[in-house]
């Protein structure tokens, strides 16, 4: 991963129309510092940020079809970015209509894929949803790294795409033959193997290596967020032993009989501690939540220096459930750029926005 020219990139302009519950939102944040935006419960202010991400990366971070976007009553959405990316200007705009697919133009140019937008606009969101990278299953986990490395390391991200679509082929063929294979099947299933091999290795020694780079930063950042917590440790788990192909071949009886890939990539782990403690089960809310915040600033930070451009920071009612001293520690270690903050309360003593807009019933008061 090699660490392109800098370049500055900034939100000069947001424009959001029946989206979600905004019903006409104009947002000009500031081009460098803290935009505060305040708001009752349901005002809005996610939404916001929710648009402003889409045009970053073409989906919902909450996980909801593109038909949800789309305010009741309405036929279509429509969200207008306006960038500067040094002191070129880039225009974004998405249409999303109900039975169509989304019109993403860029510059006047149709775009079809979110990773093109990487380009002009990156984004790093935090949520209270977050908490559940350290408080539950690997999956989460395991797409933060992936986040970073699509992020950071393109050639890479190509893989584990190629990945994905390796298992996707192996599961179907498990499923279809289930516990008997004939001479066809069994050749196919010696190609997805070796595929699975070269593919599942290269993945899992990118994600050590990142994991490798997000580790110091993120043990940085926890120390501010958690002075008395002790050090922070990332250690990236593989779900198997030895080489990746002979893992494979080891588990392939237990393959057919589950009708699933059972080893590789996609079941590895990230091993958080805190003070030698489990983060998913040692560690208080609050604790897990500082946990959560240092990986989020982290994989902001390594994104910034390998790619030369400074994301856009999204923070999503952050404040929640953090103690005054946290949250306080929270806005000191808050990267230099551009970023945006929803909240339904005041920020910590000292705290000072640039910008600061109220949201309500989905208009800018």
């Amino acid at each position: 991963m090699v660490a392109a020219l800098a370049a500055r990139v900034n939100v000069v302009r947001l424009g959001v129309t029946n989206f979600r519950n905004l019903e006409e939102v104009t947002l000009r944040p500031a081009l460098d510092g803290l935009t505060v935006v305040r708001g009752l419960n349901g005002a809005g202010k996610t939404s916001l940020l929710e648009a402003l991400a889409y045009c970053s990366t073409l989906r919902s971070f909450r996980g909801v079809p593109r038909e949800a976007l789309v305010s009741t009553g309405a036929q279509r959405a429509n969200v207008a970015c306006e960038v500067v990316v040094d002191s070129r200007r880039v225009d974004i705009a998405v249409d999303i209509e109900l039975g169509h697919r989304d019109r993403v133009t860029k510059n006047g140019r149709r775009v079809d894929s979110g990773r093109e937008m990487l380009h002009s606009l990156r984004t790093t969101l935090f949520t209270p949803d977050d908490l559940a990278i350290v408080k539950e299953g690997p999956a989460g986990r395991r797409d933060l790294i992936d986040e970073a490395i699509e992020a950071t390391w393109p050639r890479m991200a190509a893989e584990k795409r190629s990945l994905d679509r390796v298992l996707r082929h192996r599961n179907a063929l498990l499923r279809q033959a289930g516990a008997r294979l004939d001479a066809d099947a069994l050749h196919t299933l010696d190609v997805w193997d070796e595929q699975l091999a070269e593919s599942g290795e290269r993945v899992a020694s990118a994600r050590e290596a990142v994991v490798g780079e997000l580790a110091p930063a993120a043990d940085e950042a926890f120390a501010s967020l958690a002075p008395s917590a002790g050090p922070l440790r990332l250690r990236y788990v593989r779900s198997f032993e030895g080489d990746l192909r002979s893992a494979i071949a080891r588990a392939r009886h237990d393959d057919l009989r589950r009708q699933v890939t059972t080893v590789g990539p996609q079941r590895d782990d990230l091993e958080i501690e805190a003070g030698g403690l489990d983060a998913r089960t040692r560690l208080s809310q609050g604790r897990q939540r500082a946990t959560a915040l240092a990986l989020k600033l982290s994989t902001h930070r390594l994104v910034a220096s390998k790619t030369g451009a400074t994301p856009v920071l999204l923070l999503d009612d952050a404040f929640s459930e953090l103690d005054e001293r946290t949250a306080a520690a929270l806005m000191a270690e808050l990267p230099v750029g551009q970023a945006l903050l929803t909240t339904a309360g005041s920020l910590p003593p000292g705290a000072r926005a640039d910008t600061e807009v109220l949201l309500a019933d989905g208009r800018i008061a």
